[in-house]
């Protein structure tokens, strides 16, 4: 399979305009405080996600797929499988292209998931995790259905990459020197968009991949030179419920091959830690999978010392019991 070009990114970009949020790159000088302090050298950028729409960076790869249906497309309906933001963001953009929308969810998703997926008028269908991924195709082949997956698909991948075209955007009109950025990584394709977009339009940079150490197969994929896959019984001991999928997709890898310079992993408790920090220090609402790429600032800046760095806080659907517990 071919990785998206600058054309496509540029596409997917005229295609998301005006549904998805254009998420500014927030300067954060409270974070150099206690990262190591105003001495170290480092600067953050965040760029907030969960500010759109569906709250989280989904959107962006959903309306720019479903945006390109035909006409014969767009009348069979369409069907996704997801613990929560991609069905969120398939059922929105579905709702507003007046397509028809079937979301299959595992029994684990957080409830706020799956009661904002059914608002946008999407059918939900919840089944146990190991069955997520093969009842869409069931469906598909049952009724006509277009799956739209979360992220082994190009035109999932270049519409998550849109966020990669902001941010260098962005970073040469802030006359930025940015070095790093830093990207949740789960089945892959934001990290893939990201690390397309910034390596094709900004050479230099690196872009480090973040997962937690309870659900680091791509970690481990990178180490190893070979795409690993967990079980899932291993992947679900994450908080980051949004990070529990246990490989990356085949597409997504063969990007991280290409333009990734490494991927780290954080601790639950730093996990943990960061969603309090961006709420009491930077005012934003992160769910723990968008919060890794601030653990991974706060927590292991040692190794971005004397860089600017810039971090994709990827949602802010976070169950509103867990969010109170972590800033208890």
């Amino acid at each position: 399979m071919a990785l998206v070009t600058v054309d496509d990114l540029r596409a997917a970009q005229k295609r998301i305009a005006g549904v998805a949020v254009r998420t500014p790159l927030m300067p954060c000088p409270w974070a150099d405080t206690l990262s190591g302090g105003p001495g170290s050298g480092r600067t953050l950028h965040l760029k907030p996600e969960g500010l759109q729409p569906t709250g989280a960076f989904k959107i962006r790869g959903a309306v720019n797929r479903l945006a390109a249906f035909t006409a014969e497309e767009r009348a069979r309906g369409v069907v996704a499988q997801s613990s929560g933001n991609h069905a969120q963001a398939v059922a929105y953009a579905a709702q507003r292209l007046g397509i028809r929308c079937v979301v299959v969810m595992p029994d684990t998703s957080p409830a706020v998931k799956i009661e904002n997926t059914r608002s946008f008028g999407a059918e939900v269908v919840v089944v146990p995790m190991h069955e997520r991924d093969t009842t869409p195709a069931d469906l598909a082949a049952e009724h006509g259905y277009v799956w739209v997956p979360p992220y082994d698909d190009p035109w999932i991948i270049a519409g998550q990459g849109t966020v990669g075209m902001e941010i260098a955007e962005d970073a040469a009109a802030l006359d930025l020197d940015l070095r790093t950025v830093l990207v949740p990584v789960s089945g892959g394709g934001l990290i893939s968009g990201v690390a397309a977009a910034l390596k094709l339009t900004m050479p230099g940079v690196r872009i480090i991949g973040v997962e937690p150490e309870l659900a680091g197969d791509a970690a481990e994929s990178f180490r190893s030179g070979e795409r690993r896959v967990w079980p899932f019984e291993r992947t679900h001991r994450t908080i980051a419920d949004g990070l529990r999928t246990n490989s990356l997709g085949v597409l997504p890898w063969e990007h991280v091959q290409a333009y990734v310079d490494d991927i780290i992993t954080v601790t639950e408790d730093e996990i943990r830690a960061a969603v309090a920090v961006l709420a009491r220090r930077g005012r934003l609402v992160a769910e723990p999978s968008g919060a890794v790429t601030t653990a991974a600032y706060l927590h292991h800046g040692d190794e971005f010392e004397g860089r600017s760095v810039a971090a994709v806080v990827s949602g802010g659907n976070v169950d509103p019991a867990l969010l109170a517990e972590l800033l208890a």
